[in-house]
């Protein structure tokens, strides 16, 4: 039996003198204990250098792609004789070896014997090939690897998909721990000051308000210009001075202004990563950010794998893609499929009321998976194709809701003046005299009367909106007058409370 053996330096080719060694595969291991135990199994016949790194990377690619390069075929027809074609060759890669029994028509040995028959070659090679130094050995090991590092990071068709994937999956992330924060937050400050989480929605402005003010007594003397608008300041200045929250200690607002400053340097990084996941999908995808929009662009991208996978898939699978479980679930009790996945965010689809969802799905699909395809594999960066796309998509969103298409000229698209219809007027005088004319008629009496009712109609209808509109203005009023007596008496009550207080302790 001969066996091949690969090595970053070149092709080894081997003579085993018993194959009854590979019987028993458990015990193959023995043979390598020693060089000397080696060298009886295995004599080295042929030995085929690379001549440099370039020659060493273009046959370890290949080895990994499963083919026969021109030197291991040369290598093979020169060393392999007509008497040794009938004997077995081993491999240790099974796809090589197809590839080798295919072309030279040599019987070829992959199996789990051959696997530790290598995995002894490998502990013992420096002394079954001769004239090889340790570190000659290792330089060429370490520069291959090298080599080959740098040929499958050039090659790989994802690495750029993979800064959009791992940017949407990371803002998803920051989202969701923005929103754990700021509940915990408002729920932990909420003790102090409950009234100011009705006030400011916002979580940002609430967490820099906090962050500024610190306890409610000195809402009166912090300046919020630069954070609220004058409403909302005044709103949470008059709110703090008759707040029925409790008293908290200078601890517990030391470490709730930690997590403001955590909240707010998160909702920064989160501005700076939609930002930074907005260039790049204008740089790797500009049609279907054009059509669908950044975030649902990323995602669909993230949920296809790469965006060449996505431009693998048809339309109808773009359209459920984020909606697998209700698809099989609808189709194990054999009720209706989804309409609509990922691609239900999209602006187009939410602009459509909900019986027209459906079918904007359908068609925002087909037109993104147009566009996903000229991204993936056009030669050419720019939004042409997504932009006539998107005017495709309003002008059928228009059509399914009765209302008028605008249409874009061919010679307006492209820049040109469209020139204008010549029309032929006759030279010869027009005979105005020649035409009949029909007098119009006076309106009846029946249609007088009908117009003078609804007339009559309209000024009692306008006269009862009026009333009411001045009606709803005087509650109103009552109220805000009402709602400012009872501050007012808040207040007072609490200055007296506080003036009494004063005099007990005095």
């Amino acid at each position: 039996m001969l066996v091949l053996f690969e090595t970053p330096a070149g092709y080894a080719l081997f003579k085993m003198a018993d194959e009854g060694q590979l019987k028993n595969v458990n015990d193959i291991w023995k043979n390598f204990e020693t060089p000397e135990a080696a060298n009886k199994i295995l004599k080295l016949k042929a030995f085929s250098k690379f001549e440099n790194t370039t020659d060493a990377l273009s046959a370890a690619t290949a080895i990994v792609e499963g083919k026969v390069s021109k030197n291991l075929k040369k290598f093979l027809q020169t060393e392999i004789s007509e008497k040794d074609m009938k004997e077995k060759l081993a491999v240790s890669d099974s796809k090589l070896g197809n590839a080798i029994a295919k072309k030279l028509n040599i019987q070829v040995v992959s199996d789990e014997a051959v696997f530790e028959l290598m995995r002894g070659i490998r502990t013992q090679y420096e002394s079954l090939i001769t004239g090889m130094k340790k570190e000659d050995m290792n330089a060429m090991v370490l520069g291959l690897s090298h080599s080959l590092s740098r040929y499958k990071l050039k090659f790989s068709p994802d690495k750029v998909d993979t800064m959009i994937i791992q940017a949407i999956n990371l803002l998803d992330d920051l989202d969701k721990e923005l929103n754990t924060y700021a509940m915990r937050v408002k729920e932990w400050y909420g003790w102090h000051f409950p009234e100011i989480a009705k006030i400011i929605v916002d979580n940002l402005a609430y967490a820099k308000t906090i962050k500024a003010m610190g306890f409610r007594t000195n809402a009166q003397n912090t300046d919020f210009s630069d954070i609220l608008p004058e409403e909302l300041e005044k709103e949470v200045k008059e709110a703090a001075e008759i707040s029925m929250g409790t008293e908290i200690s200078e601890e517990d607002i030391e470490n709730i202004h930690l997590l403001c400053d955590q909240i707010i340097s998160l909702t920064e990084y989160r501005t700076q990563l939609y930002d930074y996941l907005k260039n790049r999908m204008q740089a790797i995808a500009p049609n279907l950010t054009t059509l669908v929009g950044e975030l649902v662009g990323a995602r669909l991208i993230a949920h296809a794998g790469s965006l060449l996978n996505l431009a693998k898939h048809p339309a109808s699978t773009v359209q459920i893609l984020g909606a697998e479980k209700a698809l099989f679930r609808a189709l194990k009790t054999k009720h209706d499929t989804p309409k609509y996945g990922l691609i239900y965010h999209a602006s187009y689809v939410g602009q459509a009321g909900p019986k027209l969802k459906g079918k904007m799905a359908r068609t925002v699909a087909s037109k993104a998976a147009i566009s996903v395809r000229c991204d993936a594999l056009g030669d050419k960066d720019t939004k042409e194709v997504g932009t006539e796309l998107r005017n495709k998509i309003e002008n059928r969103l228009r059509q399914l809701e009765g209302r008028s298409v605008h249409t874009v000229n061919a010679g307006a698209a492209s820049g040109k003046a469209k020139q204008k219809k010549f029309n032929f007027v006759s030279s010869s005088s027009y005979n105005a005299a020649a035409d009949s004319t029909i007098k119009p008629e006076e309106p009846s009496k029946k249609r007088k009367a009908e117009e003078e009712i609804d007339n009559e109609v309209k000024v009692k209808k306008e006269k009862k909106d009026k009333k009411e509109k001045k009606e709803k203005k005087d509650k109103k009023e009552k109220k805000e007058k009402k709602d400012k007596k009872e501050k007012k008496e808040k207040k007072d009550k609490k200055e007296k409370k506080e003036k009494k207080e004063k005099k007990e302790k005095n």
